[in-house]
């Protein structure tokens, strides 16, 4: 299995309106990187924001999930092939990539089977690269109540595999030849309604609901109102990037 399970298909099309863009650099840099730029492959590509990026640095781009929910909501792009499989178990030939990318999906792999497939359809030379994300920065007091509810209001319903969020990664193994990249992060100015609508998209509130009958959103929703102010303003909202880059050989 590629996948240690499916935590996301329920909130797939909030996926879309709801989470932050990859910074255009970070794919920029990543081309840098590659003598070619014939095909990358995007695995776990969600609703594949991050192959379209890829999509301008690359003549071909494969777009795996093992979500076929996921998968339906991304938008059609002519360079994209999306697919619906395995991370382990891909119908592509040997030799084929010359990047291979894992955005926020590396920790839900069976890594083994994963790297060995990751070997086998890179080119000689080829990069992998995979990166993370985890709680976002406004200011002070909002952050200390986001994280609130984070950590203690839906805390045990996040997976066990979240703690190598918390790691950045460097727990994961990574069996490549690294590459020291540069810090990149991401940056959006959002109003209240689309800080809520991302919490509510996040898979342990998901399960809490399921659990207690109840959205754990809506509490805090009204302590983030008093502290917001004008619910309409929009503030900046960054979220560091955990990113990991790696030579194939």
């Amino acid at each position: 299995m590629g996948f240690a399970g499916d935590h996301f298909s329920k909130q797939a099309s909030d996926y879309s309106l709801y989470r932050p863009l990859y910074p255009q650099s970070l794919f920029a840099y990543l081309a840098t990187l590659t003598p070619h730029h014939d095909r990358a492959w995007d695995c776990a590509t969600g609703n594949g924001q991050a192959a379209i990026a890829l999509a301008s640095f690359y003549n071909s781009v494969e777009a795996t999930d093992a979500s076929e929910k996921q998968i339906k909501q991304t938008s059609p792009h002519e360079k994209i092939h999306y697919l619906v499989c395995e991370a382990s178990n891909t119908p592509f030939t040997e030799n084929h990539f010359d990047l291979i990318t894992v955005a926020q999906a590396l920790h839900w792999f069976d890594l083994d089977s994963f790297y060995k497939e990751v070997k086998r359809v890179s080119k000689p030379g080829g990069i992998f690269s995979a990166w993370c994300y985890g709680l976002f920065n406004i200011d002070a007091g909002i952050d200390e109540c986001i994280h609130y509810f984070y950590s203690e209001t839906v805390g045990p319903f996040w997976p066990e595999e979240r703690r190598y969020i918390h790691d950045g990664y460097t727990t994961l193994t990574f069996p490549f030849e690294r590459i020291q990249p540069p810090q990149f992060a991401m940056s959006v100015r959002w109003d209240l309604r689309q800080v809520i609508g991302y919490l509510g998209t996040w898979s342990a509130v998901q399960y809490y609901r399921e659990r207690h009958g109840q959205d754990p959103v809506v509490q805090i929703a009204s302590e983030l109102e008093s502290m917001w102010g004008d619910s309409q303003e929009k503030r900046t909202i960054n979220w560091p990037i955990y990113l990991h880059v790696g030579k194939i050989k």
